[in-house]
C-alpha cells in the first residue's frame, strides 16, 4: 500500500503549505484583527499539524515500524477543521478591515461532526473560502496572474479531496494524489509570495 519513497514524499506538500502561511502570516500580521490573526493562525497550524501526522503515519508503516492507526484516523477532522477556521478567517477579513477591523472580532466554531464525508465537505468549504479570498484579495491588488495561480491552486486542492475518498490501496491512487497535491501546494505557495512581493502589507484595502 505505502512505500517509504511514497511516505517521503507526502511531507512535500505539507511543506509547501507551511511556508505559504509563513508567509501570510507575516502580511496579514498588521491587516488582520487580534480574533482573524490568531484564526487563520490557528487554522494553519492545524492543516500542518494534519498533514505532519498523516505523512508520519505513512512513513512508519511503511518502513514497518508500526500501524499507527490514530494519526491517520485524526487526519480528516483536524485538517477539515484548520481548513475552516483558516478560510473563514480569510473571509472575514474581506468584509471587515481597514480602521474598523481593529474593533471587530470573527468568533465563530466549527461543528464537531464523525464521519469521512462530513469533514471532506468541510476541507472544499475551507479550501475555497481560503483560495477564494486571496483571489479577490489579488483582484483588489490588480495582480491578476496571482488571481488566476490560486483559481489554479483551489482546483487541484479540491481535485485532492476528490482522490481522497478513492481507494487509497492501490499504489497508483497515492501517486496520482501526491502528485496533485505538489502541485496544488505549490502554487498556494507561488501565490502566497506573489502577494508578498506585491507589497500586500502596504495595500490599502
Amino acid at each position: 500500500m505505502f512505500t517509504v519513497p511514497m511516505a517521503l514524499v507526502d511531507f512535500l506538500p505539507v511543506i509547501l503549505f507551511a511556508a505559504a502561511v509563513v508567509i501570510l502570516q507575516g502580511e496579514f500580521y498588521t491587516l488582520f484583527s487580534k480574533m482573524q490573526f490568531a484564526a487563520f493562525s490557528s487554522g494553519g497550524t492545524m492543516i500542518v499539524t494534519a498533514g505532519l501526522f498523516k505523512a508520519l503515519y505513512k512513513l512508519l508503516y511503511a518502513a514497518d515500524i508500526c500501524d499507527f492507526e490514530r494519526l491517520n484516523l485524526v487526519f480528516f477532522p483536524l485538517q477539515a477543521t484548520g481548513f475552516l477556521i483558516i478560510g473563514f478567517a480569510a473571509v472575514s477579513f474581506l468584509f471587515a478591515h481597514g480602521d474598523d477591523n481593529k474593533k471587530k472580532a470573527a468568533v465563530f466554531a466549527p461543528p464537531a461532526f464523525s464521519g469521512t464525508m462530513i469533514f471532506v465537505i468541510g476541507m472544499i468549504v475551507g479550501v475555497v473560502a481560503l483560495c477564494g479570498s486571496l483571489t479577490v484579495i489579488s483582484v483588489k491588488m490588480k495582480k491578476y496572474g496571482t488571481m488566476f495561480i490560486f483559481i489554479l491552486s483551489v482546483l487541484f486542492m479540491l481535485t485532492m479531496g476528490y482522490l481522497s475518498t478513492k481507494d487509497f490501496e492501490q499504489s497508483y491512487i497515492n501517486w496520482i494524489a501526491q502528485g496533485v497535491n505538489i502541485v496544488g501546494e505549490g502554487l498556494f505557495l507561488i501565490g502566497a509570495v506573489s502577494l508578498k512581493r506585491s507589497g500586500l502589507k502596504e495595500f490599502k484595502f
